[in-house]
């Protein structure tokens, strides 16, 4: 009896968190991906399958330039999270010895994530206005006449807003895999005469690839997906794929929306495929 519990006992403890999984994430998918090939009339939508949402995604020159715009947006914040959280993941690694103060400087770090993301959105608003604290600044020290109407309702400001909200995402990973690094590496590539450039090539970044891989598979899974950022920021001037799903969803496409929905979830994933195949993050987990 008791040799029968033992075979059975590790199925029973995966079992409520399998549960779990396919409810939650299975089925939604699979419920979203059938939904995407029924018809819709224009007021209604009919079980059956179809083409035509596919078909229409990929003949709509609005379509394909917000998807473009997406990838604009996944691109620039990528980029603008790794130039800040590197440097600041190196400091905290190699340059804070105290775990206080790495602690302390961690805090810093998450002050936005203690209030909500559309609080941490607005608050933006104040200070890139026409009337903001920026524009006054430009005025006051004579760079400006009049104020820039770019720093709002714009594509700057989305993508300001966005590696405001996910920098830290890009930071947390990075310093994982530098205090992974052994300080005996460095030491004996600098006893064997590299340069600061040579062992920072050499040595660090390289170990500190799959920190970079892990950091990048969060931005852009976060960013792919946004609509609420795009959509204040922005003003509705600019669009994204979640955004495009939210109107459609708000208009009643539900099948448009699902196929727009499986298309954006296929290239997320293979973009993370990507990732996964060019950096293996296996030592990281």
């Amino acid at each position: 009896m008791f040799k029968s519990w033992k075979s059975v006992e590790p199925y029973l403890l995966v079992t409520p968190q399998t549960l779990v999984f396919l409810l939650f994430l299975v089925f939604p998918i699979a419920t979203i991906f059938i939904v995407s090939f029924w018809e819709f009339t224009g007021y209604s939508m009919t079980p059956g399958f179809t083409l035509d949402n596919y078909r229409n995604i990929f003949t709509s020159q609005v379509s394909l330039a917000t998807y473009l715009n997406t990838f604009k947006f996944v691109g620039l914040v990528w980029f603008f999270t790794l130039i800040i959280g590197f440097p600041v993941a190196y400091f905290l690694a190699f340059y804070i010895d105290s775990l206080r103060w790495q602690i302390i400087l961690f805090l810093v770090c998450t002050i936005p994530f203690w209030t909500s993301n559309i609080i941490r959105m607005i608050s933006w608003i104040p200070f890139l206005g026409r009337e903001g604290l920026l524009n006054k600044l430009l005025i006051g020290i004579g760079l400006t006449q009049q104020p820039i109407d770019i720093f709002l309702f714009s594509d700057f400001a989305v993508v300001l807003a966005m590696v405001h909200l996910y920098t830290l995402f890009m930071i947390v990973p990075i310093f994982n895999s530098l205090m992974r690094i052994d300080r005996n590496l460095i030491a004996a590539a600098e006893d064997a005469g590299a340069s600061g450039f040579q062992v920072f090539k050499e040595v660090i970044l390289p170990l500190s690839l799959p920190g970079i891989a892990i950091g990048s598979i969060f931005v852009v899974t976060l960013t792919m997906g946004e609509f609420v950022t795009v959509r204040l920021m922005s003003g509705g001037q600019a669009a994204s794929v979640g955004y495009l799903i939210r109107n459609q969803i708000g208009s009643l496409q539900y099948p448009l929306a699902a196929a727009n929905a499986v298309i954006l979830l296929v290239v997320t994933l293979a973009i993370i495929f990507g990732i996964l195949r060019t950096i293996d993050i296996r030592k990281e987990l």
